[in-house]
């Protein structure tokens, strides 16, 4: 069994791997930010937060020793970081498969950056105000009505995303985009 901060730090980590991109430039801060975001959700989003406390079981089960009782450490509400994460793998695994083209979760992930306007944060130009307000804005649903801000963008939108649940959210922006 690892102690409380040993669970957390692996379990961080197994979070980065899964959306890193090349080894170049680190987004740690702003996954780590992420992460102690808790995600505060409205309308029919809780299968969102729970997609993303799932991964914590997924985690135990990719991870050896990792223990159930390990698994007690990461009781914390769902993080920003987590619900992404899931909602990509979701997408992937659910209903983007294609062999094709190879696992894209990391590109639903950033895809999901960039419309929140994060995608530029690297560690080195980490701005904790802005991640602030830019996580503020999206948790009150004020971002633009085709998904600017939110987590999705939809260019010629008739419909106002920030009105309907992430889910369909997500179906209509992978409908825009095939």
């Amino acid at each position: 069994m690892l102690d409380k901060n040993a669970v957390e730090n692996k379990y961080f980590n197994w979070l980065v791997d899964i959306v890193k991109v090349g080894n170049k430039v680190s987004y740690r801060k702003l996954l780590a930010h992420l992460h102690n975001t808790d995600f505060v959700y409205k309308y029919a989003d809780s299968s969102r937060a729970s997609d993303g406390e799932d991964l914590r079981y997924r985690f135990y089960n990719e991870i050896p020793g990792v223990t159930k009782t390990d698994l007690l450490y990461l009781d914390s509400p769902c993080s920003m970081l987590e619900m992404m994460i899931a909602l990509s793998i979701r997408c992937e695994e659910t209903i983007m498969d294609d062999p094709r083209y190879g696992n894209r979760t990391k590109q639903w992930f950033w895809n999901m950056m960039k419309s929140l306007g994060l995608n530029y944060m690297n560690d080195d130009c980490f701005d904790r105000d802005k991640f602030h307000e830019i996580m503020d804005k999206f948790s009150k649903r004020d971002y633009k009505p085709d998904g600017e801000g939110g987590l999705f963008t939809i260019r010629g939108c008739r419909k106002d995303l920030r009105k309907h649940d992430i889910w369909t959210q997500l179906c209509w922006y992978l409908d825009s985009i095939s």
